[in-house]
C-alpha cells in the first residue's frame, strides 16, 4: 500500500544563503524533501528573511560578493545572524583552498564548515545534527526556565510523578510527630528529605542531628548515641552528652540504621517506647523528648527474615515509610537534574559551557546511574572541570555500562528492576573475584564510587571470598 511521505516539521526550516544559481538550485532540490528551505543569494535579503521567523540552521557561502566598500559579505552576515540569534546553527560552505577562512568562521560562532563541491547527502547529515543540538538547547533553556518557576521542593528537584508523591508525603507528614522510615539506594536523598520533614515541622527552630549509624565503629556508636557517665571507661574523664541528648527538643536522623547492633536496637527501642535514655555508666533516666527519622538503602523485611534486625523496632520506626525512588526511575528528571549541576559548576570554575552535545544526553539518558544523584551530581562536576568543548560531550562523563548482546534466560519472566539488581550483584561479584577483593580497582572498573560499591555490597548482603580492602 502507498504510504503518504509526511511533509516536514515546520521547526526543521533551514535557510540556505548562496549567490551561485547553480549551487542554489542543487541544494532546494536536493533537501527539499527533509527540511523547508528557504533560499537568499545577498546578505540583506537573507537578513529580511532570517528576521521573519529565525530557522534553527542556515547555510552560508563565505564566497558572497563583497559590499561596495570590499567588506566580505559572507562574514559581515555570519556576525550579524549571530548578534540577533547567537544560537542559531550556521553552517558555513566555501571553497576547497579556502580552509582557513572557513576555521576563522567556526571561531566566530560558526556551527561547523563545509568545502565545495557540495555532496548533498554529507551535508544533510550535519544538518540533521544541527537540528537536534538545536533541539536539545531548547529542552534545556526549557529546563531552565521550570527552575526559576520553583518546580523543586526543600532543595531537592523533580517535576516526575514519583517525586511529586515524595514532596507530598513530606507535607502530609512534616507537621505531624511521628516517626518515618525513609527507604531507598544510596545517593536518592534520603537525608534531604529528612532536613526537609523537620524544617516544615513544629520542631523546626531546635537542631536537626544526623547520625551515620555505618559510619562509625560499633565500639563507639553507644557512646556517640546516648554519651557516657565520667569515669564510665578507660579515658571518659569527662562526662559527654550523646547526640540524642544534644537533639532534645529537635528531629534526630538515625541514617543506615540497619547497621545498629543487636544490643543497640534494643536500647534504641526502649528509647522509643519510654522516652528515656541513660548514659553509658550512668543509672539515671534522662528524658529526652525529640523526633525520630531514620533512614536505610536495604529491605529490612529481609533483614528482619535474616535475624538481622528485629520486628518490634521496625515497627516502631516505620509509622509511615517514605520511598525515595532511584534516578534511573525518574524520567526527564536525570536531565533537569544534569543542567542544573551543569549551571553549577560551569559557574564555579568559570567555564563557558553551553549544554550537552546528542550523545552526551543519550548517555546521560541511558545509564542506569547506580549511584543515583550523588553519583550524577559528581559526574557533572568532573565533566565540566575537564571539558575543552562548548558543550559537554560523552566521554568526559566517564560513564560505563556493561554491553548486552541478549536477554539471558534468567532474565525472563522478571520484572526491569530485578533485572537490574541481578545485574548488579553479578558485576559486583565477577569484579570483586576478577580483582581479588581489591575494591578501589572494583570500583575504578564499574565506573562508580567505592562508598557506592560498599553500598551495593551491603544491600545485597554479597560475601565473598576475598577480603575488602
Amino acid at each position: 500500500m502507498h504510504k503518504e511521505k509526511s511533509k516536514p516539521n515546520a521547526m526543521d526550516k533551514i535557510l540556505v544563503i548562496e549567490d551561485n544559481p547553480d549551487i542554489q538550485s542543487q541544494m532546494k532540490w536536493g533537501l527539499y524533501k527533509d527540511f523547508m528551505v528557504l533560499q537568499a543569494s545577498e546578505r540583506k535579503e537573507a537578513l529580511r528573511m532570517f528576521e521573519k521567523k529565525p530557522p534553527r540552521v542556515v547555510t552560508l557561502d563565505l564566497g558572497l560578493p563583497p559590499d561596495k566598500d570590499g567588506t566580505s559579505e559572507g562574514f559581515a552576515c555570519l556576525k550579524e545572524i549571530l548578534d540577533k540569534e547567537p544560537d542559531t546553527k550556521i553552517i558555513v560552505v566555501t571553497g576547497n583552498n579556502d580552509r582557513e577562512n572557513a576555521l576563522k568562521a567556526v571561531q566566530m560562532g560558526a556551527y561547523d564548515y563545509f568545502l565545495k563541491p557540495v555532496d548533498i547527502n554529507e551535508i544533510k547529515i550535519i544538518i540533521r545534527r544541527a537540528i537536534h543540538l538545536s533541539q536539545i538547547e531548547d529542552e534545556n533553556r526549557s529546563l531552565h526556565t521550570l527552575l526559576e518557576k520553583d518546580i523543586g521542593f526543600a532543595g531537592m528537584i523533580g517535576q516526575s510523578p514519583e517525586m511529586q508523591r515524595v514532596f507530598d508525603s513530606i507535607k502530609r507528614v512534616a507537621g505531624t510527630d511521628v516517626t518515618v522510615l525513609l527507604t531507598g539506594e544510596s545517593g536518592t536523598g534520603k537525608e534531604l528529605v529528612a532536613r526537609a520533614i523537620h524544617e516544615r515541622g513544629p520542631r523546626s527552630k531546635a537542631l536537626f542531628i544526623p547520625i551515620n549509624c555505618g559510619a562509625i565503629p560499633e565500639n563507639l556508636l553507644e557512646s556517640e548515641l546516648f554519651g557516657y557517665e565520667k569515669g564510665a571507661f578507660t579515658g571518659a574523664y569527662n562526662m559527654k552528652k550523646g547526640k540524642v541528648e544534644f537533639a532534645d527538643g529537635g528531629t534526630f536522623l538515625l541514617d543506615e540504621v540497619s547497621e545498629l547492633s543487636p544490643s543497640l536496637q534494643t536500647k534504641l527501642l526502649r528509647f522509643l517506647q519510654e522516652k528515656k535514655i541513660q548514659r553509658i555508666g550512668g543509672h539515671t533516666d534522662i528524658e529526652v523528648d525529640l523526633r525520630i527519622i531514620a533512614a536505610t538503602n536495604i529491605d529490612l523485611q529481609e533483614a528482619i527474615k535474616e535475624g538481622k534486625f528485629r520486628e518490634d523496632l521496625f515497627y516502631r520506626l516505620s509509622v509511615i515509610t517514605i520511598n525515595l525512588p532511584p534516578l534511573r526511575e525518574r524520567g526527564q528528571d536525570i536531565i533537569l537534574l544534569a543542567n542544573i549541576f551543569l549551571e553549577r559548576y560551569k559557574a564555579a570554575v568559570r567555564k563557558k559551557v553551553r549544554g550537552f552535545s546528542p550523545e552526551a544526553v543519550n548517555a546521560i539518558k541511558s545509564y542506569s546511574w547506580p549511584g543515583n544523584v550523588r553519583e550524577l551530581e559528581n559526574k557533572l562536576q568532573r565533566a565540566v572541570i575537564m571539558s575543552d568543548s562548548k558543550s559537554i560531550e560523552a566521554h568526559a562523563l566517564g560513564l560505563a555500562e556493561a554491553p548486552v548482546t541478549q536477554v539471558d534466560k534468567k532474565y525472563e519472566d522478571i520484572t526491569l528492576k530485578e533485572a537490574r539488581e541481578r545485574l548488579e550483584i553479578e558485576l559486583v561479584k565477577m569484579n570483586i573475584n576478577k580483582y581479588k577483593g581489591n575494591i578501589k580497582r572494583v570500583a575504578k572498573e564499574l565506573g562508580i564510587s567505592r562508598p557506592t560499591l560498599y553500598d551495593l555490597i551491603t544491600k545485597y548482603g554479597l560475601n565473598t571470598k576475598y577480603t575488602i580492602k
